[in-house]
């Protein structure tokens, strides 16, 4: 099937007009229609090789929701017309540990991403949402809750089950003191995710501009990072601590806030970081941890969740001829907080 997108085929190129294949429907796929699709700072470190020579021509895009076109004859989850989401990942192994506990994000053969990927089963190289449509089997679709706005939903399925895994992982519950370390696309969704669960929420920046933003998104305190008596009041009182600072920072300031034995997750980050001091963990069994996305069933879980707590992104709205210009805004933090391309734009022009 012939489809139209948007590519970038350098990394000095913008992003232009684009004409990819979509394979014929196999047994357990799902044709999907799409209607939104968001925009990840991944898309732009894929897309200009930051990460390493992607497969050029890159169709970016893995924040999907879109409408069921059609199902394979062995489909049972999925009916046309039925809001669908499609997340970073298309295929794993399905047989590994990680994939049996439901963690296909770190399948042991590597997850399939929903675009740059060379290893699909399928043959080719996989491109993601900035398209009209997408073919994808249907243990990687999810459902997506019909009483929230749906282009605000697209975040969802990056920055949002990026933040809410960790706080699930890790426990996080009612009266815990949170804090979310940055302000921006995952940052948001860190503090409105921990508020929804109970937890005290502190949001943790050097901006108080920024900080007076995450009080109207349900944060309860503002912890400036750059005043070092800020910082020693807050010294051993924290349960958690989200760290979405998308660059190599000094994480050190920060693990003197956590208590006894309690974590600082890093989920932005994906580049070195400087030396961590040793002691900081050491003197109070303090952990430094990472993580990834969530797999389809946490995926889920996290959907269902919005739903029940009317829960969305704050976007801003954007046409895929606008790409390059989005993107550069998104460089300059100029968004708040994730652009979501209505492609509306691409199908009509």
């Amino acid at each position: 099937m012939s489809t139209k997108a948007y590519a970038a085929f350098s990394e000095a190129e913008d992003l232009k007009p684009h004409q990819i294949q979509r394979r014929d429907l196999q047994d357990k796929d799902v044709f999907i229609d799409i209607e939104y699709c968001g925009v990840c700072h991944s898309d732009i470190h894929t897309a200009r090789a930051e990460w390493g020579q992607p497969h050029y021509p890159v169709v970016p895009g893995h924040e999907i929701i879109g409408r069921v076109l059609e199902v394979g004859p062995k489909v049972t989850k999925y009916k046309v017309g039925d809001l669908v989401g499609v997340g970073c990942m298309v295929e794993s192994c399905k047989h590994c540990h990680p994939c049996d506990e439901g963690l296909e994000q770190y399948c042991e053969s590597g997850m399939i991403g929903t675009y740059n990927s060379s290893k699909s089963k399928y043959g080719g190289i996989t491109y993601g949402g900035y398209s009209e449509n997408i073919v994808v089997e249907e243990d990687f679709v999810l459902s997506i809750p019909t009483n929230i706005d749906v282009k605000a939903a697209a975040p969802l399925l990056c920055a949002g089950i990026t933040t809410w895994s960790p706080l699930r992982h890790w426990n996080v519950k009612k009266g815990d003191k949170v804090g979310v370390i940055g302000l921006g696309g995952l940052g948001h969704m860190g503090v409105k995710f921990a508020k929804a669960i109970g937890a005290h929420v502190v949001m943790i920046t050097t901006s108080p501009e920024k900080g007076e933003d995450a009080k109207k998104l349900g944060a309860d305190e503002v912890l400036i990072s750059k005043d070092a008596e800020q910082l020693k009041a807050h010294t051993n009182s924290f349960d958690f601590l989200l760290n979405t600072i998308p660059v190599g920072h000094d994480v050190n300031p920060y693990l003197n806030l956590l208590k006894l034995d309690k974590t600082m997750c890093i989920v932005g980050a994906v580049e070195p970081l400087p030396a961590v001091h040793g002691g900081l963990l050491i003197g109070k069994r303090r952990n430094l941890a990472g993580s990834l996305i969530g797999g389809i069933q946490e995926t889920q879980e996290m959907l269902d969740f919005c739903g029940e707590h009317g829960i969305v992104s704050d976007v801003e709205v954007i046409n895929i001829q606008d790409i390059n210009t989005a993107y550069e805004r998104m460089i300059k933090s100029d968004v708040k907080y994730r652009f979501v391309i209505d492609m509306k734009s691409l199908k009509n022009s």
